[in-house]
């Protein structure tokens, strides 16, 4: 019988915070490769202590998926006041400095390029970006959906939860009308979703993105998960109680146990 997810610190963070990862349950006794989830605001995610308002109940949402996914997931701390400058690459002088954006394209280098590859290095993984998801909520929800397209050769699917979309002027629209990648054939996966309760712009705002993917020919159900949560807010756990139900459609058929795999 499988146990419960085992959730460590690894000290690579550059501002001092440490990296969660949690590791799938039966890690330590078995010899297969496990693709990996690569989650923003790390320390909402698993303990409401430590927490902005309320967590997403990871460990439970892992443990309990455990029979059908089972992925590594790596949980990224934000850094405090500047978190709507490193989820955010875009420049945006109408929210102030420290909240002006355009660290988005910094923070996702430090991911691409010192995260993933050590967490390559210490653990079992499945590198390849068909194995490879990233995932967020609001400001993080941007950083996924724009990562996927920025780094198209890294990640094979995005969460984007409650996306941030209304920052410098809906700039995402335009970055996406220019940098659209194919749904089909080496494509991705996108699951997006939103609470009715957000407020009518955000609403509006995920309905317009839904609508652009469609259009660029993403399907649903196929490439494409939507979902509009009834009475929900802007809350850490209405995200996480969305985030268990696309967990497997984000992980696709590469989220399945396969034994024997190296």
């Amino acid at each position: 019988m499988l146990g419960a997810p085992e959730v460590g610190r690894a000290r690579w963070h550059p501002q001092g915070g440490d990296l969660l990862v949690a590791l799938p349950p039966g890690y330590g006794e078995e010899d297969i490769r496990y693709p990996v989830v690569y989650m923003h605001d790390g320390q909402n995610l698993f303990d409401a202590a430590t927490s902005f308002a309320g967590d997403w109940g990871l460990v439970t949402t892992l443990n309990e998926l455990a029979q059908a996914v089972r992925p590594i997931v790596v949980g990224i701390p934000n850094r405090g006041r500047r978190r709507r400058s490193e989820y955010n690459p875009f420049r945006d002088f109408l929210h102030g400095s420290g909240g002006g954006g355009g660290g988005g394209d910094h923070y996702l280098a430090y991911l691409v390029e010192t995260v993933k590859p050590r967490i390559d290095a210490a653990f079992r993984t499945r590198p390849e970006r068909t194995h490879t998801v990233i995932a967020g909520s609001s400001l993080g929800g941007l950083i996924s959906l724009y990562a996927l397209y920025r780094h198209a050769g890294i990640f094979g699917a995005a969460s984007v939860q409650s996306p941030a979309l209304w920052v410098a002027r809906r700039a995402i629209f335009r970055y996406l009308e220019r940098h659209r990648i194919p749904s089909t054939a080496g494509g991705a996966r996108i699951h997006l979703d939103v609470g009715t309760e957000e407020g009518a712009e955000t609403l509006a705002d995920a309905r317009r993105l839904r609508d652009f993917l469609l259009d660029a020919g993403y399907g649903e159900g196929r490439d494409l998960s939507y979902v509009e949560e009834v009475g929900a807010g802007h809350t850490e756990a209405a995200w996480g109680r969305r985030f268990r139900e696309a967990l497997p459609f984000l992980l696709g058929s590469q989220g399945v146990r396969e034994s024997g795999s190296q």
